[in-house]
């Protein structure tokens, strides 16, 4: 029995062909991080990329690592992670390494000439992430960081809603939220509550989504201020463990966000126009691989004795055949081959969004440290 009298889904199919013409791109994996099985699986999946070596610092460990998932027989296994970089078989590498690690590895690996695919958050601060995005650029590879909802063909589908004046009209707010309840041994053991691993806490983890979709409602416009919000929580060590934000910008808009490693799990987001509104309930991991939905309402209204709607939102459900994380992996191995074969530059589009969310992230951590202080962000 449905819960709602809601008009009947639509469903959009998107297709991916496999494509074996070329030689695929050969991935090297440094750490064995819970994520990298995950990226593992995805680049098996990915019709243009393979397993090619994976380094941890304990060799028996990678050994264990490339057993469990799916490494191919002839992958390069290493006891270190300077040692991959080095192979150079290796066309690309995926760095699942705590934060504090990623400007070091990052630009060593633009240095030897890997493309960085770099996982969330990108860095500390937006000075770290320069120093990344330099390397890169001056050596000319590839740089993305690990967003895989940014992939999803559902978001180019809200991309359509939000882009039509005609549908949507002006965007008035954003909320995001992404909250997971983490267990005794997370908020004991986990890098992400270790301040000498990954200091910015659930802000640089989970926020770093909740900042992202907010930018891409708002068309990547940055705010003009941020203010963190009452009910931060820190751990024992200081790393924040819940914290809430306002974003405000010229023309008047607001976002709201909040995450958590102390609540129950939640991916929403819900953005507002003078014509209609969307919400995701699941904007950062899917409820299932092959499919993901939106609702969208569209002049939407009550009826007559306001006893209920006159025109209820619909829902919308896009199919994939590969799942999100495959078709990062694919949209990144993509851009790859075409430095690689063809001569092109890197794709500039993808090291601009991480900026602009670490800019963003930047500007929150301040307001925390200044006791809620708004402050402005960053331009530059």
């Amino acid at each position: 029995m449905a819960l709602y009298n809601t008009p009947p889904a639509s469903v959009t199919s998107i297709p991916f062909a496999k494509d074996t013409a070329e030689k695929p791109i050969q991935f090297g994996i440094l750490g064995c991080a819970e994520i990298a099985r995950k990226v593992s699986r995805s680049i098996t999946l990915a019709p243009n990329a393979t397993l090619f070596a994976v380094g941890s610092r304990s060799l028996e460990k990678a050994e264990r690592f490339a057993a469990a998932n799916g490494f191919p027989p002839s992958a390069n296994i290493y006891g270190d992670y300077e040692a991959v970089l080095d192979d150079p078989g290796v066309d690309a590498v995926y760095m699942p390494l705590p934060t504090s690690l990623h400007l070091k590895w990052a630009v060593l690996a633009a240095e030897k000439k890997k493309h960085v695919l770099l996982e969330k958050p990108a860095a500390l601060n937006v000075a770290e992430l320069d120093h990344i995005l330099a390397a890169c650029e001056s050596n000319g590879v590839q740089f993305m960081d690990g967003s895989m909802w940014l992939h999803h063909p559902r978001t180019a589908k809200i991309k359509e809603l939000l882009s039509d004046p005609h549908r949507f009209g002006q965007l008035k707010s954003v909320q995001s939220i992404f909250t997971f309840l983490g267990d005794s041994d997370f908020l004991e053991n986990d890098i992400r509550v270790k301040p000498d691993l990954d200091a910015l806490g659930v802000l640089g983890d989970v926020g770093w989504y909740c900042i992202g979709a907010i930018l891409f409602a708002a068309g990547y416009e940055l705010p003009k201020s941020v203010t963190a919000l009452p009910g931060t929580v820190f751990n024992e060590a200081g790393v924040l463990q819940t914290c809430r934000a306002s974003l405000l910008w010229e023309d008047g808009k607001v976002a709201t966000f909040t995450c958590s490693f102390q609540a129950n799990l939640t991916m929403n987001v819900t953005a507002i126009g003078t014509k209609a509104t969307f919400q995701v309930d699941d904007f950062v991991i899917p409820f299932r691989e092959d499919a993901a939905a939106f609702s969208a309402g569209t002049e939407c209204s009550f009826n007559d004795l306001a006893t209920g709607w006159k025109k209820m939102p619909s829902k919308h459900v896009v199919t994939t055949d590969l799942p999100q994380e495959a078709l990062l992996v694919r949209e990144f191995s993509s851009l790859v081959a075409d430095i690689k074969r063809n001569g092109s530059k890197p794709e500039q589009k993808w090291p601009t969004l991480s900026r602009k969310t670490q800019l963003v992230l930047d500007a929150v951590k301040t307001s925390i440290d200044r006791e809620l202080q708004p402050i402005e962000v960053l331009k530059g």
